[in-house]
């Protein structure tokens, strides 16, 4: 066997090569490697393009690069005490000022306290604050101080604090701790100072309704402006012309339109600035604001449809629930109901789930829930979310300014006995692009089927035909106010087939007394007792109806010597109340005049009362009259009662 290094060795021999012709014959040949030149001392020598310096491969090896191991819990800790500590070194002198501060507060803001040793301590603070107080503005812990001194402290030293605090209001404004000073300083400013500060905000309005704090200043400084300021913070956010020049922001006209026409405004461009100034804002979600809500309004004015649409369906949800405590910020949930799809009502109706007792002891509130049950044709989503909840605090709505309005409107729709002039123009609003589509496009119907009509055949059959598409027409005309239901079906469904009016009715009749005496309660009693306009709730319920006027008559037959309280006879409200289901409903009146005053007209023909016995003669039912004539005559001849010389209409009370 050939030894195992020898196939290494024949191929590790090296061959020789001869030398070049040209190349030196004593030159002699050398195994090692040529070494580098070595370096001169002289003048560096350029080296050519395509030579590049050497870099090393791997970079300098230095003793910060060895893999540190994980500190421990206890290293980490002593680590952050030391940072904690450098950095209060570095920020000893505010430190400490901060920490006397505090412990001068901690004295001043007792209620025990004496004034003269809380003022001596506030002026005491504030000397140590002077000329750092728009710094101590920012500091969760010293700006609670300088509140608290701008509380106690004198009008020279609120004026000191203003005149410092001035020159950086609007760096303020958007922090999160000094908008509490910055709050407190405007609420104790002159009206000069205010001016002042309303004039520098001039230019920087829509920038800080864009930011969840600066609009909170914006808001509260819209809240103690006039109206000329409130309208020069507003105009501003129309365009750029308004908001660059501070000029032309002192108009006498309010009114978007009117601006426009005024200074000659492109329209589009207007409409464009707004957008650009109300997106970002309903993005964010920041819609809390009264001054939003008026921009909204002002914007629906001249919206073009797709623009008005787009901020429809951004609105339809929970987030108009948040508006509906200002009087604008209702109007537009209003508006939102009336010219919203399907989808979106629904949405906000949903978003109302579990609110809506606290909505409806709100004003605007109310009208929102009155705007729903009038346009609203999915009477099985309203039942469910809004019927619902009504009549588990229904009790609590009949005796309540704002909650029983709904009902009334149920009962009696828009009458202006319970809804001013304001509430029926709020209940009336509508987006004039969206109104313009809905009656052209009802007009456009209209034409189409008179079309079809004329080339159809004069047969019975299609007669019924047209009145049927003419009818539909005329409910698409209406669509500018809702729905295609017919309103009366929509009561019927709401009131009578969800059992409301059943509750209602039990509640009167429970409560009669104290909702006949009530100011506010005997409107609802009144058209429950009626019958309810159209008479929705009969024949339905005349049973109960007839019980709640037996009760009505069994609490004014008692003496008044027998009931505790003021008798219903004799009561203001009362007594107005049932004067009025006299002269209105018959049937109450016979039942009235058997239990309660045949024979004794003659003891109640006096004082509140007589205006009740009176009414007998005022009804504009016969039988109601005859039922009265043959007592009443005697105490007309006597003098006792005076025949009234107009006869009431039923309407009048």
């Amino acid at each position: 066997m050939a030894p195992k290094n020898q196939h290494s060795n024949k191929t590790n021999k090296r061959k020789h090569v001869p030398a070049a012709k040209h190349d030196a014959p004593d030159r002699p040949t050398s195994k090692k490697p040529k070494l580098a030149a070595p370096k001169h001392s002289g003048p560096p020598t350029t080296t050519k393009r395509s030579e590049k310096p050497f870099k090393p491969k791997f970079p300098k090896w230095e003793p910060d690069m060895v893999k540190k191991r994980p500190l421990s819990k206890r290293e980490r800790r002593i680590n952050a005490k030391e940072l904690a500590e450098t950095r209060k070194k570095k920020r000893k002198p505010y430190y400490e000022l901060e920490h006397e501060l505090a412990s001068l507060w901690e004295k001043m803001r007792h209620r025990n306290i004496k004034k003269e040793d809380r003022s001596k301590l506030v002026t005491e603070a504030l000397q140590k604050m002077r000329g750092k107080i728009s710094e101590i503005a920012g500091s969760h812990i010293s700006s609670r101080v300088l509140q608290t001194c701008v509380k106690y402290c004198s009008q020279a030293e609120k004026k000191a604090v203003f005149e410092e605090l001035q020159p950086h209001f609007l760096t303020l404004a958007g922090n999160t701790y000094a908008v509490h000073v910055v709050k407190k300083m405007l609420d104790n400013a002159s009206k000069t100072q205010l001016a002042g500060f309303i004039s520098s905000l001039h230019g920087h309005v829509a920038s800080l309704l864009r930011r969840k704090v600066g609009s909170i200043v914006i808001e509260h400084t819209y809240g103690l402006a006039n109206a000329t300021q409130k309208q020069e913070l507003v105009m501003e956010l129309y365009s750029a012309e308004l908001q660059l020049f501070k000029d032309l922001v002192s108009l006498k006209e309010s009114r978007l339109v009117d601006v426009i026409s005024k200074l000659n405004l492109q329209k589009a461009s207007v409409l464009r600035h707004m957008n650009k100034v109300v997106q970002p804002i309903l993005e964010k979600g920041i819609v809390d604001h009264s001054i939003i809500h008026r921009v909204l309004m002002e914007y629906f004015s001249i919206a073009d449809q797709p623009s008005a649409t787009d901020v429809i369906q951004q609105l339809s949800s929970p987030l108009l629930i948040r508006m509906i405590e200002s009087k604008d910020g209702s109007r537009i949930a209003m508006l939102c109901v009336k010219h919203g799809s399907a989808k979106e009502r629904k949405k906000i109706i949903k978003g109302m789930k579990g609110l809506i007792g606290k909505i409806a002891h709100d004003h605007g509130g109310s009208l929102v829930l009155v705007c729903i049950v009038s346009t609203v044709d999915d009477t099985k989503l309203i039942t469910k979310v809004v019927i619902r909840e009504i009549q588990k605090i229904l009790k609590e709505l009949v005796f309540d300014k704002n909650g029983r309005l709904p009902l009334l409107q149920l009962l009696h729709p828009n009458c202006s006995r319970y809804f001013s002039p304001d509430d029926l123009t709020s209940l009336n609003l509508s987006i004039p692009s969206l109104s313009a589509k809905g009656e052209s496009e009802a007009k456009s119907s209209k034409n189409e089927e008179s079309n079809k009509t004329d080339s159809k055949n004069d047969t019975d059959t299609e007669v019924t035909e047209v009145e049927g598409n003419e009818n539909t027409s005329g409910d698409e005309l209406h669509l500018v106010e809702g729905g295609k239901k017919d309103p009366f079906l929509r009561r019927q469904e709401l009131l009578v087939n969800s059992g409301l009016a059943e509750g209602l009715i039990d509640i009167c009749i429970e409560s009669a007394g104290e909702l006949l005496r009530s100011n506010f309660g005997k409107e609802v009693i009144y058209e429950v007792a009626s019958g309810g306009s159209d008479n929705i709730l009969r024949p339905t319920l005349d049973d109960k109806l007839n019980t709640l006027h037996a009760k009505i008559a069994s609490l004014a037959a008692k003496s008044s010597e027998e009931s505790e309280e003021e008798h219903v006879l004799k009561n203001f409200h009362s007594s107005r109340a049932i004067r009025k289901l006299v002269l209105d409903c018959p049937t109450f009146a016979c039942t009235l005049w058997k239990k309660a005053l045949k024979g004794k007209c003659e003891l109640w023909a006096k004082d509140h009362s007589c205006k009740v016995i009176c009414a007998f003669l005022e009804s504009s039912d016969s039988k109601v009259r005859g039922l009265a004539k043959k007592e009443l005559q005697p105490l007309i001849d006597g003098g006792i009662i005076k025949i009234p010389e107009t006869k009431h209409s039923a309407n009048e009370g």
